[in-house]
């Protein structure tokens, strides 16, 4: 590999205009070139590169360390693997004062799980270490087809016949009578009817086949219990793959367990490795390079510095542009469009038609060459290169009636743009909210409303399942809906969507993104769960409370005293079974559909994921029987409000 200044004098030798500084350069970057021939590994990169190995798992790297080759610098606390000597051939790990057999270890690229099994409970359910499964939540999550197996000690079957699941094991050489009862959810603290037993321990196990294996209650719970469960493991990943691209080594920092990329010459940086940063000079080399380059000094140094200064700047714009190009032409089976800057500027007539502005830049309106109407998204010169290629690569894998259609993109330099197709009735944002002192914009019939609704839970049914490729957008709201011009709404705006693949439902990101009102707990503060789909489910809940309340739930700029939140309020109506006196809901049709929507809304913002419904389930809310809606629990509501200055209304940080 060149380094850096290998590099440009590569590029400077190729240059058809620089023909007659060919020969002395090329002398000197054949000197310059040999000694990276020479180049040795430091010992540390060499270690840290060393797998672990244990019975038939092989190949296991970062975040994972132990045994006689990897020393803890090249793992994460939390993740020491040992004791692969015993007769189970399987190494093990400690979370939370548990110690667990490891069976299985996937590390892919988005993906990374592993099976575990508590060793205590490996041979028999009759443990005298009664103790409830934890994990320690900012390593390990659990999988979604897991749920708790819970096991009553000293349970007298006599005492408890609506317990059937019984039988009796040896403890401490002392006969003991045990339950076990099967729980949907792991996080659920206590269970219906619980027994009078002496101890209960809850042991998290795959779900699937449960019911229907053969075998008494003893046999079944010793198979579940050496099966184990699946949890889900983090790391950095983010910051793991950039220094894996750059030929780095991902370690730890030991003494505070903070990310480092250990690059080959056994330098430590934060996130990756520069080029070409372990090439060493021997001795020998230094010395003919010195003697040989005093002749060529000057003139090298001064043209070397003129030429790279004049040609950084194209260099990297070059480079970027083709980078977009090729992940364009990679990301999806749709053909989108590249255009000029000068071609976009025609499109819109010299941006005449203005539409709209925001943060991310300008809207205006344009026609192609056939005369077809367009809207031309300009992004401001700070909108980073990573927001732009997010938005394309998230868009261009859609095909969908209820997804707006990207029809082409600019990127020259700092001018980038999105052509999409024009929509008439612009957002629904402007036909949603009931203002007194605003009577230009009508607010749209409640029947049209609910059709809309429906309309967006499809489009993201579609993103979370329909694709090839799952998207989560991650930024539901009125303003970036879109209506055609029969109010056929369409999701647009991809700036802050994450892709993920059909078999992933929890993704792992480093911080919030969103518009505060709309963003789910969880996407905050990973006390309320895990990021995953039902993120979006819990801002489309709060986008159609507003379009049945024609208000916001959440306004940023008003204070606390005098904030009214909307979902509170409407859940103690359905609870005291009183009418919810909408003013666009007249006759009996229209309020059941409000209802139906405010119960919708109320369902998908439920505090914890797990309690929302899939997209795929609200849409069969919204268009099945009324009768079948329960009036959900009122949720532990969270508003991002009261944590965040008041003029914080947007976030938009990639992860």
């Amino acid at each position: 590999m060149l380094s850096f200044l290998h590099y440009h004098l590569a590029m400077t030798l190729l240059k058809p205009n620089h023909v007659f500084l060919r020969a002395p350069f090329l002398f000197i970057f054949y000197l310059l070139m040999l000694p990276s021939l020479h180049c040795k590994y430091d010992p540390k990169y060499k270690l840290c590169n060393q797998p672990f190995k244990c019975g038939n798992l092989t190949n296991i790297s970062y975040p994972f360390w132990g045994g006689p080759n990897r020393p803890q610098e090249c793992g994460r606390l939390g993740f020491e693997l040992t004791h692969c000597e015993d007769e189970t051939q399987l190494p093990r790990i400690k979370i939370e004062d548990l110690d667990f057999h490891v069976s299985n270890i996937n590390s892919q690229e988005l993906l990374h799980t592993m099976n575990i099994a508590r060793s205590d409970l490996w041979d028999s359910p009759c443990t005298d270490y009664l103790h409830n499964t934890t994990l320690d939540y900012d390593r390990f999550s659990y999988v979604q087809t897991v749920r708790n197996l819970t096991l009553y000690y000293d349970c007298p079957p006599a005492l408890h016949p609506s317990i059937p699941n019984n039988f009796t094991c040896k403890i401490n050489g002392t006969s003991n009578d045990l339950a076990y009862y099967l729980d949907d959810s792991l996080s659920r603290i206590n269970v219906p009817e619980k027994p009078s037993c002496f101890i209960e321990i809850r042991v998290p196990m795959f779900w699937e086949g449960f019911d229907v294996m053969p075998g008494n209650g003893t046999a079944k719970v010793e198979r579940v219990l050496r099966q184990g469960f699946q949890v889900e493991y983090s790391a950095q990943w983010d910051l793991c793959r950039l220094c894996s691209n750059s030929n780095g080594s991902c370690v730890s920092n030991a003494t505070d367990d903070s990310f480092l990329c250990l690059c080959r010459d056994g330098v430590f940086n934060p996130k990756y490795c520069p080029i070409d940063h372990d090439s060493k000079f021997n001795m020998k080399w230094k010395i003919i390079v010195g003697v040989l380059s005093v002749v060529f000094t000057i003139l090298s140094m001064s043209t070397v510095f003129y030429l790279w200064s004049s040609h950084r700047a194209s260099v990297n714009e070059e480079s970027k542009n083709e980078d977009v190009e090729a992940f364009i032409q990679n990301i999806g089976p749709l053909a989108v469009k590249r255009y000029k800057f000068s071609a976009v500027i025609k499109i819109t007539n010299s941006f005449k038609d203005k539409l709209g502005q925001g943060g991310y830049g300008d809207v205006y309106k344009g026609h192609l060459l056939d005369g077809f109407p367009v809207a031309v998204k300009v992004l401001k010169e700070s909108k980073g290169f990573e927001d732009f290629v997010n938005e394309v690569a998230s868009i261009s894998r859609t095909s969908h009636v209820n997804v707006v259609t990207l029809l082409g993109y600019c990127f020259e330099g700092k001018k980038k743009a999105l052509i999409y197709e024009f929509m008439p009735n612009g957002s629904l944002e402007k036909f949603v909210y009931i203002d007194s002192n605003q009577l230009t914009t009508p607010h749209l019939e409640l029947e049209k409303l609910f059709q809309i609704a429906i309309g967006i839970a499809r489009g993201l049914e579609y993103l979370h399942r329909g694709c090839n490729t799952r998207i989560l957008h991650f930024d539901i709201k009125p303003h970036n809906i879109l209506l055609d011009e029969n109010f056929c709404p369409k999701i647009s705006d991809f700036g802050l969507s994450k892709l993920c693949t059909r078999k992933e439902s929890i993704i792992s990101m480093l911080d919030a993104r969103g518009t505060i009102g709309y963003i789910a707990p969880e996407v905050f503060s990973r006390n309320f769960g895990r990021v995953s789909a039902k993120s979006d489910v819990y801002s489309y809940g709060m986008m159609i409370l507003e379009m049945v309340g024609g208000r916001k739930n959440i306004d940023a700029r008003v204070s606390h005293t005098s904030e009214i939140y909307f979902p509170d309020w409407v859940h103690e109506q359905l609870e005291q079974d009183s009418d919810l006196g909408l003013v666009n809901a007249v006759s009996d049709e229209e309020k059941e559909m409000a209802r139906r929507m405010v119960l919708v809304g109320l369902w998908s913002i439920q505090t914890r994921p797990s309690d929302r419904p899939s997209m795929s389930k609200v849409i069969e809310m919204l268009e099945g029987s009324i009768e079948a809606l329960q009036i959900p629990p009122k949720p532990v509501l969270y508003s991002p409000v009261r944590s965040l200055p008041p003029d914080s209304s947007t976030l938009s940080t990639l992860g």
